[in-house]
């Protein structure tokens, strides 16, 4: 079990915040649902904050969203899937093959020559996506952090409202 830490107003939106109270969510949602098939058949629509958030589940009831959260949980614990990992290796193998049969040169002046002129092309370009890094960081790490809020939103509603479908909806508040 984590130990959780008491958060500075600077820490509140660090990423590493964002991260801890979504798995602690979940470890909450994990230990408060005892009997997760219960979930099964329980429409999300009945619960406003769980309505809002919507994700590609097509099945819209409440197991499917304890399991998507339990999954999401696991990667972040565990990195994603293996499966996930072997076509991304099969997919590049593929295209490695694909580029080394394609490009043969007949004079090492030629080769030499078609080299230098892309090292100097992609210094340029690297140059231009350093400058950018620190947007696009900002970017993603802010969509990131709405996205961990909205899941641990999510986690806390729907343990929220496993103990109102038992009628416990008191009990450890």
């Amino acid at each position: 079990m984590m130990m959780q830490l008491l958060e500075t107003p600077k820490q509140k939106n660090s990423l590493f915040n964002a991260m801890n109270r979504f798995m602690g969510a979940v470890n909450d949602m994990d230990q408060t649902i005892l009997v997760p098939s219960l979930l099964r058949d329980v429409p999300l629509e009945e619960d406003r904050e769980m309505g809002g958030l919507k994700s590609d589940v097509d099945e819209g009831d409440m197991y499917s969203y304890y399991e998507l959260l339990k999954s999401i949980r696991s990667d972040m614990e565990w990195g994603v899937r293996c499966a996930s990992a072997d076509e991304r290796h099969t997919e590049s193998m593929k295209i490695i093959r694909s580029h080394s049969s394609a490009s043969t040169c007949s004079s090492a002046s030629a080769c030499s020559s078609i080299s230098s002129s892309s090292a100097s092309f992609s210094e340029e370009e690297d140059e231009g996506e350093d400058e950018d890094l620190q947007k696009q960081f900002q970017f993603h790490l802010t969509g990131l952090q709405g996205v961990l809020s909205k899941l641990t939103q999510q986690a806390n509603s729907l343990t929220k409202r496993y103990k109102q479908e038992l009628g416990i909806g008191g009990w450890g508040q």
